[in-house]
């Protein structure tokens, strides 16, 4: 049931969330030379308050306030609570790794809350305005973060092509948002739909403004052809700020796809749909096939990225309640192994050296043998072999996709997941079976760091042999809109 109310309930979250930057922004500039971890610290308790509110006003109904421009529902809970769930999980292991590697600040944390900010208001948009300004936030936020080491030609680098492909691509957006309202007359998606639906608006140019739109959505999500970005800034930005944009946004990302084009124009299906198809295949084969040559674990996870957002679209082929539920769980279940994968490598780093080359792996087992076992699980995991829930995550979006019809599709990501289950086995071989060469033994991780890794790897396997539960969340959360 629909109701528009002039109510500021709906946005508590947010403007919690606001304040409590807010306050951390100008707090941090006194106490952080006496208390240097207390932005931290501060910074995760505000997330803990931000989600305390989320679940205690949990929105079973769709409510609509601020004039139509935002909304609060249950998908937008679910999600919004798992990008803090994620966005704890990046700090705590960015906390040690920023301290190692001498460029600890209280910025790295303010910056990743604005994101997060960012992130919720994308996740709870209602018309084009609203989604374009979460994004922008969003995206600011993360530009900051990538640059934050000054003294590393390599994130400035990847800060620069990052900020001028995203400008770019945000600009192939509005182009898109401006194409839209000019064909409908408005910019709040149900009204959108309902003349789409009508008739009354003009085929060519929403046609137009649907493909500019799906190149700016494609862009954020760092699917092919707009993934040029993906390995370079991946790989030239601090691990710990990688951690950050390979989790959190992807979340954002889908919950933007779901809006525009779920919500907002499913009347165009039949002009968006070909577009997806593309995308998702070019996306699976290139982030399959690509990454086999890859020495870096940085630059592997990412192209790796790439071929799961080619997954995670096969949900949104499907272009039912239950499709995209299958891409809600699979974007939340790379989240989550994200976290875990990205983690990993920021726990094994020692000090002023990364630990993201294939070849720093070898004969891990022999050194660290239970971080070794941690990593077995994330990588199986990542390749989508039982029982772990990354082949949950791959078996249901590929059975959505067979409902609709498209079995040749389904058969193609079959054949891709078995090409890509050969670089994850790559890393498995050089910490099993190769003999490192740097003989020493590695540095003590930290205890935090330690845990850190080893919950979000053993919350895999737990998630992969109970699925229900995430997999009914997702489900009844979609399928009762």
């Amino acid at each position: 049931m629909n109701f528009v109310i002039p109510s500021f309930a709906p946005a508590i979250p947010e403007m919690v969330l606001l304040a409590l930057i807010s306050f951390i922004l100008v707090a941090d500039t006194f106490w952080s030379k006496r208390h240097q971890f207390l932005t931290y610290y501060v910074s995760q308790i505000s997330l803990v308050v931000v989600g305390y509110f989320i679940l205690t006003s949990f929105s079973t109904a769709q409510v609509i306030t601020f004039d139509g421009s935002f909304v609060r529902d249950s998908f937008a809970d679910v999600l919004k609570l798992f990008t803090i769930a994620v966005t704890m999980g990046v700090f705590l292991f960015s906390k040690d790794y920023l301290v190692q590697h001498k460029f600890f600040s209280g910025e790295f944390f303010v910056l990743g809350l604005f994101g997060v900010l960012g992130m919720f208001v994308m996740i709870s948009a209602h018309n084009l305005i609203t989604m374009y300004l979460g994004l922008e936030i969003m995206s600011l936020a993360t530009i900051a973060m990538i640059a934050l080491r000054k003294d590393s030609g390599a994130a400035v680098e990847a800060a620069l092509k990052y900020f001028v492909l995203g400008a770019l691509a945000t600009g192939m957006l509005l182009y898109g948002f401006s194409m839209i309202y000019g064909a409908t007359g408005s910019i709040t998606f149900p009204e959108i739909a309902s003349i789409i639906a009508s008739g009354q608006a003009d085929g060519v140019v929403l046609a137009f403004g649907v493909v500019f739109v799906v190149i700016g959505v494609a862009f954020k999500l760092g699917a092919v052809p707009f993934h040029m970005w993906v390995p370079d800034v991946y790989h030239g930005a601090p691990t710990a700020v990688t951690l950050y944009i390979g989790t959190a946004p992807k979340i954002a990302g889908f919950a933007m796809l779901y809006r525009l084009l779920a919500e907002a124009m499913p009347g165009l299906v039949e002009d968006w749909l070909s577009l997806i198809i593309i995308i998702s295949i070019l996306s699976m084969v290139v982030g399959s096939i690509i990454a086999i040559a890859q020495d870096n674990l940085k630059r592997l996870l990412a192209y790796s990225g790439i071929g799961h957002m080619g997954f995670l679209l096969l949900g949104v082929i499907a272009a039912t309640p239950e499709g995209y539920a299958a891409a809600m769980y699979y974007v939340i279940v790379y989240a989550i192994t994200g976290v875990a994968g990205f983690g990993m490598i920021v726990a094994l780093s020692r000090t002023g050296k990364e630990f993201d080359a294939i070849a720093d792996f070898k004969g891990l087992n022999v050194r660290n043998p239970w971080l070794a076992l941690m990593m077995l699980i994330i990588l199986f995991s990542m390749a989508g072999i039982p029982p772990f829930v990354g082949f949950w995550a791959k078996i249901i979006v590929i059975e959505e996709v067979v409902k609709a019809g498209f079995t040749w599709i389904a058969v193609l990501a079959v054949v891709m997941a078995v090409i890509s289950a050969f670089y994850y086995l790559k890393v498995v071989k050089a910490m099993y079976f190769d003999k490192p060469d740097d003989t020493s033994n590695l540095e003590p991780v930290s205890g935090s760091l330690s845990w850190g890794v080893s919950l979000a790897a053993i919350l895999l396997l737990v998630l992969g042999l109970l699925p229900n539960g995430l997999i009914a969340l997702s489900y009844s959360t979609l399928t009762v809109l």
